[in-house]
């Protein structure tokens, strides 16, 4: 075990200084900064009319652009990965040494997976701190939470399924593609599917939900927004249905345990595929 970890730690140092060496962290928080300073800077133009709309108001609607951002970002930190390292050579070359294809595949996952999370949890921390600060608005620790906590399990969602295209895929251009595929199924398409099959059947409350609740960014979505409007009254009878029989803490536990759950599957098929197939 001991062996293990320190055969993970060592790959995961080598993988870790390349992703460094390339910047594409600094463009992940510059991205995230970006969008809470765009938010921060709408609810201040309104201020002058309806008075500053509060740091919760600002990082629900943050939080719902970081479900359209965080899987298209994890999707291209992780799917394009194994399939360039073998390309280049990278494999062949480091599989020369006493190093497993399964402790390889856990540290590029923990690397990629932790500079998505760092910057993203450094400005939610730094976005309430700063409103504090300048308008003296309370932190709304707990919601800060909540977004933490289900943006975390979105990214592994997405992680997963990235390392699982990019073992599965050998040309990178091909697995870019089958990305901004499930990037767009999961935060598009399927919500204009789900509306077509209701408008066409009739669906009842509780068949929709199951539906919807197949996709993790609308599990993800759903815990969200029932950490601000526990009612869910926006949902019409979808949402009467959810709050009645589980409540926002348990669309919470379904906004964190579903993604996890599906991140995980996805990324043992992948590792599988990755320790069965042609290494180089």
């Amino acid at each position: 075990m001991a062996g293990r970890r320190a055969e993970i730690l060592a790959l995961a140092r080598l993988d870790a200084h390349e992703v460094l060496r390339s910047h594409w962290p600094v463009v992940v928080g510059l991205l995230y900064t970006a969008l809470a300073a765009l938010l921060t800077f709408a609810a201040l133009r309104e201020s002058t009319v309806l008075g500053f709309t509060g740091t919760g108001r600002v990082l629900l609607a943050f939080a719902h652009g970081l479900l359209l951002l965080l899987p298209l970002l994890a999707l291209s930190a992780t799917g394009q990965t194994l399939n360039r390292a073998r390309e280049e050579g990278a494999l062949e070359l480091l599989f020369g040494h006493p190093v497993s294809p399964g402790g390889y595949y856990a540290a590029v996952t923990l690397v990629r997976f932790g500079l998505l999370l760092a910057p993203l949890a450094l400005i939610l921390l730094a976005l309430p701190a700063i409103t504090w600060a300048t308008l003296g608005d309370p932190v709304p620790w707990g919601y800060l939470g909540r977004t933490l906590a289900v943006g975390a399990a979105l990214l592994w969602t997405f992680t997963g399924i990235g390392m699982a295209l990019s073992a599965h895929v050998a040309n990178q251009a091909r697995a870019a593609i089958f990305g901004l595929l499930v990037w767009a199924g999961a935060v598009a398409l399927v919500d204009f599917a789900l509306i077509a099959v209701m408008l066409q059947w009739r669906l009842h409350a509780g068949t929709a939900f199951f539906l919807a609740a197949l996709n993790p960014v609308q599990c993800a979505r759903l815990a969200l927004i029932s950490g601000q409007d526990p009612e869910l009254a926006a949902f019409g009878p979808v949402g009467f249905f959810l709050a009645q029989r589980l409540g926002a803490r348990g669309l919470l536990v379904l906004g964190l345990v579903w993604p996890l759950v599906a991140g995980t599957l996805a990324w043992l098929v992948g590792r599988a595929r990755f320790r069965r197939g042609d290494l180089v």
